[in-house]
């Protein structure tokens, strides 16, 4: 316990009464808020006379809790003060004693308590700023990955999120997926460089650009622009670039036009084989090369197929055994022509074939990933 006071005859009283009260505090004496100030961080608790000669009102009051705003702090004051230890305690002081009617139990009672409050202080404001951040991360969440927008009962999408195992938050992965009037089915996955709310706030703003200028109607060149003027107006340094890949699948479902800037390519998935899909180019992601227009690779489909999409957290971890190799497209196709072989009634149940096909990355990887990993499952049947 820090003591405050200048007249070492009322500080002489105040250890002595601690002393038989409370041996076990350990009191340290300074006698002017100028000392009280460097030695304030490694107290627990401070009895503050605030007639000190270096201060005056609370300022003293209000000096110490801004250089040690979790200590918690009683005051002292003289007979007839009674009003002034009220208004301390309303600028933050735990309690106000006055001199000359405590007693040693009362002292270290109130020491005692003043210690424990504050301490439940910070568990309280701990708590409500956890529950806070789980609101803001469900929030963002609801924005980064929303429900998709498709009527045609052939085409199916199921989607999968993990966080990285640096935390529990959300990163920068976004995705969505609409179908248009015409029925052109429009799908796309992305991630903003980089962890932490800013990030997912970015990608947010992305994803709901990349969905207006879609439902608009807006031709692809155009849309893909005006994502890139978003995120270099909207990013919080002029490093941060996302990665981006776009299918427009046609209303007959028998062919697709695809883009990519700095991104995985997807993965068709044959019974018993996965492959990526052949695309001619690969852009810059955007934020990098501004004022360019991403080329369209048009790819024929099967009557029948599934399209995997990805974030490259899928494909950063290691191949397992002790080799410290990425994964990379090869080792994913790898474990997916085993899990596909392995299971060959997976479309039934894509929910639990995505959740398997990540499990048994992060196993060969050791664990979760660094990076989050968000994929989707995108299917069209017949029947």
């Amino acid at each position: 316990m820090l003591l405050v006071e200048d007249d070492e005859g009322d500080a002489f009283l105040v250890r002595e009464l601690l002393a038989d009260a409370a041996p076990e505090l350990d009191v340290v004496t300074v006698r002017s808020l100028a000392t009280a100030e460097e030695a304030v961080g490694a107290a627990d608790c401070v009895l503050l006379d605030l007639g000190l000669p270096d201060t005056t009102g609370l300022d003293g009051l209000v000096r110490l809790r801004r250089r040690a705003p979790e200590t918690a702090v009683l005051v002292l004051t003289g007979h007839g003060d009674a009003q002034r230890g009220m208004d301390a305690v309303g600028a933050g002081a735990q309690d106000y004693l006055i001199k000359g009617r405590v007693d040693g139990e009362t002292l270290a009672r109130a020491i005692r308590y003043a210690i424990v409050r504050r301490r439940a202080e910070r568990s309280e404001r701990a708590l409500l700023e956890a529950e806070l951040h789980s609101r803001e991360n469900a929030r963002l969440e609801r924005g980064l990955l929303p429900t998709a927008l498709l009527r045609d009962p052939r085409t199916t999408l199921t989607a999968g999120y993990r966080p990285g195992r640096r935390r529990a938050v959300l990163g920068g992965d976004f995705y969505d997926a609409i179908e248009v009037d015409d029925g052109t089915l429009h799908v796309m996955i992305g991630d903003v460089c980089g962890h932490g709310a800013d990030e997912a706030a970015l990608g947010v703003c992305l994803r709901i650009a990349w969905r207006a200028l879609t439902l608009a109607g807006r031709p692809a060149a155009e849309v893909f622009e005006t994502m890139e003027r978003v995120l270099v107006a909207e990013r919080h340094r002029t490093d941060i670039f996302t990665t981006l890949t776009a299918v427009a699948v046609a209303p007959d479902r028998r062919s697709a036009d695809v883009w990519l800037a700095g991104h995985p390519a997807p993965v068709i998935l044959h019974p018993g084989r996965a492959a990526e899909l052949a695309i001619g180019r690969v852009h810059l992601p955007l934020g990098l090369e501004a004022g360019r227009r991403l080329e369209t690779t048009t790819v024929d489909l099967p009557a029948e197929w599934t399209l995997l999409l990805y974030t490259d957290g899928l494909i950063e971890g290691r191949t397992g055994d002790g080799e410290r190799t990425r994964l990379g497209i090869e080792g994913l196709t790898a474990v997916l022509d085993r899990l596909l072989e392995q299971r060959p009634g997976w479309a039934a149940e894509p929910a639990a074939f995505l959740d398997e096909l990540i499990g048994r990355v992060e196993q060969l990887n050791g664990g979760p990933h660094a990076d989050d990993v968000a994929a989707l499952i995108v299917s069209s049947r017949d029947h």
